[in-house]
């Protein structure tokens, strides 16, 4: 059986993350996917918001769990018995700082990351343009599911 740990902040989940679960769900036998509570961050939901809103949206999928983590993801990695990492990329710009931290998590635990390019309609998406236009009262519909469209502007009036 083989594991495999999603992990991001998800503030908010967008089309562009449920894609890159989506595809995972047919080539891994179970998916965690793990969110990530990084106080550095300000985020728009908490971790407990994010580890809900997820969890409805990946609930078409009977081999997907979420859960949340802080601390080194190699370790979470471990607890959640993941046999690898898989992160979404969208540009270079994501492949030189995910390399990075791919090489890392190698040297500190020998996880392996394995990378999943974005489908081109999504390469443009990030949760902080959804937020910066959500925030301006634009609209996000085609951006983000339809409860976390409500949710943010729920958040935004």
């Amino acid at each position: 059986m083989t594991a495999a740990l999603i992990p991001g902040s998800f503030d908010p989940p967008t089309n562009g993350h449920l894609d890159v679960i989506e595809r995972c769900v047919g080539i891994f036998d179970e998916i965690i996917v793990g969110v990530i509570g990084n106080p550095s961050k300000s985020p728009l939901f908490d971790e407990v918001e994010r580890v809900e809103m997820l969890t409805d949206l990946c609930s078409q999928w009977d081999n997907v769990r979420v859960g949340s983590f802080g601390g080194l993801l190699v370790d979470y990695a471990t607890e959640v018995g993941a046999d690898v990492v898989v992160k979404g990329l969208r540009a270079m710009t994501d492949f030189d700082y995910e390399f990075q931290m791919s090489q890392m998590n190698r040297h500190l635990s020998g996880i392996v990351t394995l990378f999943v390019a974005t489908k081109p309609e999504f390469g443009y998406l990030s949760s902080s343009l959804v937020k910066e236009v959500s925030r301006l009262g634009g609209t996000i519909d085609a951006l983000v599911a339809a409860a976390v469209a409500a949710a943010m502007k729920e958040r935004h009036a």
